[in-house]
């Protein structure tokens, strides 16, 4: 009887054990789902920096004569940083992974002429636009008068962009590249080269990129922008994990003060972008 009774008695013991450790485990489990509903805002606040995935392009990102980073999109994101409370911090990515590196948290945006498209806004969070663009053509300056819009591009014209841009967009899709000769490229800057070295004749980059790199007494000085022909109007914008909603409101409204209090009419003047600005003062 006695040992009927100890095997009862172990029995309701471990019984009892099993609840408590099955009462633990849901206790963590939802300690942790609560740690991850509490939003990419609170990863990134704890941390106190804001990784800024960026390619180098001027004038948004680019290494001065000193080596600095600079650039409108450099200064801007330091302003609006600010405003958040958290440090900037720039971090070059391959354009093409983008969207991996987001996800994969290695950076926390993707703020570097970025334009906003249907497929991105149902992949990502997308602030509010703050910067017009559109696509053109930089060919030699010595050849610009070999195109036109009335004349479509032949096979023998070979065209670059960089990968998976609005560029590629527009040399893939647009009817008057349809019999040309297309190839992709990892950058903007590559796009370029190309056409000066010779080995293309067309690039196909922003409007904002040329306004910066085609100068005189620059390396693209022998370039030109062909005159009277753009394509696809477009919208930039900061990219960030889809559905991180307390992150979009902060970075906006970040945004909205940075234009208020005018810093980013003037940070825009200074590239020569102000007239491309979006965002308005509040009234």
């Amino acid at each position: 009887m006695k040992k009927v009774i100890a095997l009862l008695m172990a029995a309701a013991m471990t019984a009892t054990a099993l609840v408590g450790c099955g009462g633990s485990s849901d206790s963590s489990s939802k300690a942790s789902s609560d740690a991850a509903g509490s939003g990419d805002w609170t990863y990134i606040e704890q941390k106190g920096d804001f990784v800024i995935g960026i390619t180098y392009f001027e004038p948004m990102n680019y290494l001065d004569e000193t080596g600095e980073l600079t650039g409108f999109e450099t200064e801007f994101a330091t302003k609006v940083c600010e405003e958040m409370g958290v440090t900037p911090k720039f971090q070059k990515i391959d354009w093409d992974s983008k969207e991996v590196e987001l996800n994969a948290k290695t950076i926390d945006c993707i703020w570097n002429g970025l334009t906003i498209t249907d497929e991105r806004k149902e992949n990502m969070g997308i602030s509010t636009p703050y910067m017009e663009n559109k696509q053109v053509m930089v060919v030699k300056a010595d050849k610009a008068d070999d195109f036109s819009a009335d004349k479509a591009l032949t096979g023998d014209v070979t065209v670059v962009a960089e990968k998976k841009s609005a560029g590629e967009d527009v040399a893939k899709g647009d009817e008057f590249f349809a019999a040309a000769n297309y190839v992709s490229v990892d950058s903007q800057a590559k796009a370029l080269l190309e056409v000066k070295s010779g080995t293309a004749d067309v690039a196909i980059i922003d409007y904002v990129m040329s306004i910066g790199t085609l100068k005189d007494g620059s390396d693209y000085g022998d370039l030109t922008v062909v005159e009277d022909m753009s394509f696809a109007p477009e919208q930039y914008g900061i990219a960030i994990r889809k559905d991180s909603t307390e992150t979009l409101e902060k970075l906006n409204e970040a945004i909205q003060k940075v234009a208020d209090n005018g810093e980013l009419e003037q940070i825009a003047e200074k590239y020569n972008l102000k007239d491309l600005l979006l965002v308005e003062k509040s009234k």
